[in-house]
């Protein structure tokens, strides 16, 4: 059954602008293996992009949004064996989500050079 769904939207520019800046999103919002994967990309922005816009179709599927002492680095997007985007939920996202009965969560993403765009379907 769905628990619910979240997409969300972002352009490239936003998100190059404040991953070069001192105390930007980089550390607040993405994980050190989120930030490595991307740091190698050559358009790096478009993929911190793709995943900043995940962590919000995330909470958008939920339905609480960013709160609760939830945060964003607490939902990290990887790549499983065959380059399939996938989520892993640490701290009070994953008690959440334990609590909620969340069994599947699914997600895609696409970027072009000046957007970015997430879709996340989770499952109870």
């Amino acid at each position: 059954m769905i628990f619910g769904i979240g997409i969300d939207v972002i352009e490239v520019t936003r998100i190059h602008k404040e991953i070069g800046r001192e105390g930007g999103l980089t550390g607040k919002v993405f994980t050190p293996a989120e930030t490595e994967y991307c740091e190698k990309k050559r358009n790096k922005a478009q993929h911190f992009a793709a995943r900043y816009t995940a962590k919000e179709a995330f909470f958008k599927a939920l339905g609480t949004g960013w709160r609760d002492g939830m945060r964003f680095s607490e939902i990290e997007v990887y790549n499983n064996e065959l380059g399939r985007p996938e989520i892993r939920v640490t701290g009070k996202v994953r008690d959440f989500c334990e609590h909620a009965g969340i069994t599947g969560m699914h997600l895609t993403m696409s970027h072009i050079s000046q957007l970015a765009m997430a879709f996340v379907i989770l499952e109870c």
